[in-house]
């Protein structure tokens, strides 16, 4: 990439990667004249963002809470670069235990959990969070609400990891059962035709038909934590599940039930979603590099986004990324289009 245009004596960014962050994860700066003078100084719009590692030509640099998207500056001296347009995320929510995505209906809204510890009983499973960013219950009844999913009427389904139910609600908040015996269950997905999957952290993906007739669909090794499912533009189901392992898979499963390695090589994969491109979005680590991971469909990958302890992710129809956290609820303003769930 091309050094953008500045007096020689400034220092000159050339690229920031990855392109998104949430407060928390570390942006790599790479350029020159970082350090002519004195120690770099990094800014994010007009927050001081610690410098992990600072030398002339490379720069790791912390985001730090309070950043909003904004213009990414290195100062050295009394000299200072050019703004470089960075990705960061704002937060949206705190004081909540998501475990997989948040879920997004078609207003715009965010749905998501306090799953608490097994057995937790917490005064509120499920919370909506509107266009304004105002959060309010919506489901209060419900052990270890784990996995989100909405069908194409919108209603909402919810999984409990601690009685293995699959539960159904309504957009006012109406909650019934609509299946049981699922396992351990988190992760569910829809397929065009209406079934739903469900991931059984044991090692069961089950199939459940439109008319609530059960299969077993496909099975694979156990997880220490979830499976997380989303279906591909390919028909495939992509599964995650983080095991002891720190180079994980995600696996695809076809509509015959075959399962297969996808990629190899992320760190406790967790929740996912794909672009209208087809590329996958994976909360992981690569490298060591925690965030989300991209993975493109001839599957290269890269670090797409910087932040610590993200457990899932969702894109809205305004082309935002929604990023959850193991306590927080953050909106990236990522202008791309998540692929439609249904």
């Amino acid at each position: 990439m091309a050094l953008r245009k500045s007096s020689d004596s400034r220092p000159q960014i050339a690229q920031v990667t990855p392109p998104a962050a949430i407060a928390g994860g570390e942006l790599q700066i790479r350029g020159k004249g970082f350090a002519k003078l004195d120690r770099p100084r990094v800014t994010i719009g007009e927050v001081g963002a610690p410098v992990i590692i600072g030398s002339d030509s490379f720069v790791i640099a912390r985001v730090p809470d309070g950043a909003t998207a904004g213009e990414l500056v290195i100062e050295s001296g009394d000299q200072a670069s050019e703004s470089w347009a960075c990705d960061i995320g704002v937060l949206v929510a705190e004081s909540l235990h998501p475990v997989a995505n948040p879920a997004v209906d078609a207003f715009g809204n965010i749905y998501t959990t306090f799953s608490g510890s097994r057995g937790q009983k917490v005064p509120v499973a499920v919370h909506k969070i509107d266009l304004n960013f105002n959060m309010k219950p919506f489901i209060n009844e419900l052990m270890n609400a784990t996995g989100l999913a909405f069908d194409q009427q919108g209603m909402l389904y919810i999984t409990s990891r601690y009685d293995g139910f699959v539960y159904q609600a309504t957009p006012n908040g109406n909650m019934s059962v609509y299946t049981e015996g699922m396992g351990v269950a988190t992760g569910l997905a829809f397929d065009r035709l209406h079934n739903l999957y469900v991931g059984d952290r044991s090692g069961t993906i089950f199939k459940i038909s439109p008319s609530r007739q059960i299969f077993v669909f496909a099975t694979l090794e156990p997880s220490l934590a979830a499976y997380h499912l989303a279906f591909g533009p390919d028909g495939y189901l992509y599964v995650t599940g983080p095991t002891t392992s720190s180079f994980d898979s995600v696996h695809r499963i076809s509509k015959d039930g075959e399962v297969e390695v996808f990629y190899r090589g992320l760190g406790r994969p967790q929740g996912m979603a794909f672009d209208e491109e087809g590329r996958l979005y994976v909360a992981a680590s690569i490298s060591g590099r925690k965030g989300v991971v991209r993975i493109y469909p001839d599957r290269r990958a890269d670090l797409f986004l910087s932040g610590p302890g993200i457990v899932g992710l969702a894109f809205t129809p305004s082309r935002a990324m929604v990023v959850a956290t193991t306590n927080a609820i953050y909106r990236v303003d990522v202008g791309i289009k998540g692929r439609p769930l249904i």
